[in-house]
């Protein structure tokens, strides 16, 4: 790669990376303006277009960039789970998980905020990486030997979903800790938390465990 070529990258990865920052600072997607999001990174509006068409085009392509890093994280959530044994490897699956939302939070509430936000194109987006999310966590799920009874691919599917979903809402709860409590209470809040979510894990897999499809 060229430094010209990599300078243009470099910009072009500024206005993903404040589009991200502004859209996750108490506004959504759809009301931060093309000009803004030039500002933020030193760029006059006209330079903009060299990277994307419109603020659409930026949009989809945070959705692919942030969905990518999220697919890559649950992917090796789920690969630490199956690692782990005993008792507490749900514990240790939750410890690990609200590390890693501490790490990148912005890319956790900017999925959850947009899913359901003022973009349509950007909604559409989401909606389709979540499908994907989806997907890759049953295959994971398949190879949990707590698994093996479900022939149904549907039903696997299913929990996928479940889980992917209690995901968005512990992290969406997990970053919303810090401004509800005092550090003093702080801790011992999410210690209470990751206490909770891992019962959930463990009540979601223990009836799992049990399933039985129904006839049809």
């Amino acid at each position: 790669m060229s430094i010209r070529d990599e300078r243009k990258q470099q910009s072009r990865q500024a206005l993903l990376d404040a589009a991200l920052h502004l859209s996750t600072s108490g506004r959504s997607f759809s009301s931060i303006s093309l000009r803004e999001v030039a500002r933020e990174v030193g760029l006059v509006p006209t330079a903009f277009y060299r990277h994307f068409q419109d603020m659409e085009a930026l949009g989809q392509e945070l959705v692919d960039q942030v969905s990518l890093h999220l697919k890559s994280l649950i992917h090796q959530l789920g690969q630490s789970y199956l690692q782990h044994s005993g008792s507490a490897k749900t514990r240790t699956s939750i410890e690990l998980f609200v590390q890693a939302v501490n790490h990148s939070p912005q890319q956790w509430q900017f999925m959850i905020a947009e899913r359901w936000g003022g973009s349509e194109t950007v909604r559409i987006a989401i909606a389709r990486e979540i499908e994907f999310l989806i997907e890759d966590l049953a295959i994971d799920l398949c190879k949990l030997e707590t698994f093996k009874h479900i022939k149904e691919a549907k039903d696997l599917q299913v929990l996928s979903t479940i889980l992917i979903n209690m995901s968005f809402t512990w992290a969406m709860t997990w970053i919303n800790l810090p401004k509800q409590f005092t550090i003093d209470h702080l801790l011992e809040q999410q210690n209470l938390f990751i206490d909770n979510a891992a019962t959930q894990v463990r009540l979601l897999f223990r009836g799992i465990s049990n399933w039985e499809p129904q006839n049809a």
